[in-house]
């Protein structure tokens, strides 16, 4: 990933907020290369990390794919119905035209990075501002990692970039390692 963002999505409502979103649904935004992941993978992930046969409780928790263009349709379009057919379920996710997005609030940025106040700190010192914290792709790795996403392979070859200490290192290390069961 090169970046994520939470914000909102899909509704009519200038300048959502999470207390006003009007007919927005919450979202995450990616951005990613094509060259190290494809947007096939990425729709792989996105079925696998949620039960998409559940109904929505509300159109701010709907599940959507919000596609840039008719390629991405036709590919999130198949997608669901592979998935249907292989797990023998309808799916309720809608796939919608992106119509733009509304960066949520700071406080809603990197939701598993503050449950680990010692590497927030750290990052926020590198990233003061919180429009670079929130866009940085180091950030969103160590997130991401936090979250237990992403091999341990990748994170020991690209931790040396993220501009932590040798103790944030190893702390983050030992969060992205296996559990011994």
């Amino acid at each position: 990933m090169i970046r994520t963002r939470v914000g909102y999505a899909g509704g009519s409502k200038d300048n959502p907020i999470y207390y006003s979103l009007g007919d927005h649904t919450e979202t995450v935004q990616i951005d990613y290369d094509p060259n190290r992941i494809t947007y096939e993978e990425l729709l792989d992930i996105f079925w696998d990390s949620h039960n998409a046969a559940r109904p929505s409780l509300s159109v701010q928790y709907k599940s959507a794919i919000f596609y840039h263009d008719e390629e991405q349709k036709r590919l999130a379009l198949e997608s669901k119905a592979r998935h249907e057919a292989e797990q023998n379920i309808t799916i309720l996710t809608e796939v919608l035209p992106y119509a733009g997005f509304y960066l949520a609030e700071d406080y809603h940025q990197k939701y598993y990075l503050t449950s680990v106040p010692d590497l927030l700190k750290e990052l926020t010192a590198v990233y003061p501002d919180v429009n670079d914290f929130v866009n940085s792709t180091a950030v969103a790795r160590v997130n991401g990692y936090v979250g237990r996403n992403g091999s341990l392979e990748n994170l020991k070859r690209e931790i040396d970039s993220y501009g932590l200490s040798p103790a944030a290192k190893q702390r983050l290390l030992a969060m992205a390692a296996p559990e011994d069961k």
